[in-house]
């Protein structure tokens, strides 16, 4: 059985986060292992608390896994300061850590900022170049790019500018663009778009989260990031389509609807 490592915050509510993450990669049918970066107060409608862990609890968290059920892929999510982001990238690097998708989690669904401002420069220097992809949306694009991202050719001329800090690939994920949910793989200066349909549901509490683990679920498996991309895009279109209408503001995906 291929293993899988989250490393990121607990959502209470179940729909992101860790939960999203352990969710997708067990349909996956794939084992999941967790390293919890921080716990969230947060339901359907926002965030209301963060409670982070300690940077030296993390370590130990991840000195357990990497010691004792080594993973095939990790996946990175919410890391909210620049302490927790340096020793993921310590462990990361002491372990050599394959197959690493980083989802740049700087604002929830609900439009909550969850990457405080000091963690800007350590994710910047230290976690996204240790990534196999990073898969940022607009919002984080715009981020890391510094200017508005508003069609297709601002996404390229974006995911450019970030390819010159970072050496894995970016995959832009244009789901906030108003006519369009295409997603573009850039990696090498080459570009790869996936065209993808724009599911009408409201409900996309965790999509990122969920992207990522799946992304994350098929490196793991042996395909190539391609295909891994492809796959995953298939499978959070599908649990999009479900249409599981859940809690009171934007509800979570139907990770299960496969089985």
């Amino acid at each position: 059985m291929k293993k899988v490592l989250t490393i990121a915050g607990s959502d209470c509510s179940g729909g992101a986060g860790i939960q999203a993450d352990i969710k997708t990669i067990t349909v996956h049918k794939m084992y999941a292992m967790s390293a919890i970066t921080a716990l969230t107060a947060q339901n359907t409608t926002g965030v209301f608390g963060i409670m982070e862990a300690s940077p030296e609890f993390v370590a130990s968290q991840l000195d357990c896994i990497f010691t004792d059920i080594r993973p095939d892929a990790v996946k990175i999510g919410m890391v909210s300061s620049s302490a927790i982001i340096n020793v993921i990238a310590d462990k990361l690097i002491e372990y050599k850590a394959e197959n690493i998708v980083v989802d740049p989690v700087m604002v929830s669904t609900s439009g909550s900022r969850l990457l405080s401002d000091d963690a800007m420069n350590a994710l910047l220097s230290r976690l996204l170049p240790l990534g196999t992809v990073i898969t940022p949306n607009i919002p984080e694009a715009e981020a890391l790019c510094g200017f508005e991202i508003e069609n297709r050719e601002d996404m390229l001329r974006a995911a450019s500018s970030i390819a010159k800090s970072i050496s894995g690939a970016i995959l832009i994920k244009g789901g906030h663009l108003e006519d369009d949910a295409s997603d573009l793989l850039y990696t090498d200066g080459k570009a790869l778009w996936f065209d993808g349909e724009k599911v009408d549901n409201p409900n996309t509490h965790g999509t990122g989260c969920t992207l990522s683990s799946a992304i994350a679920c098929n490196l793991a498996e042996g395909f190539s990031l391609e295909k891994s991309v492809e796959n995953a895009k298939a499978y959070i279109t599908g649990a999009l389509k479900a249409g599981l209408d859940l809690g009171r503001g934007s509800g979570p995906l139907d990770h299960t609807y496969s089985i």
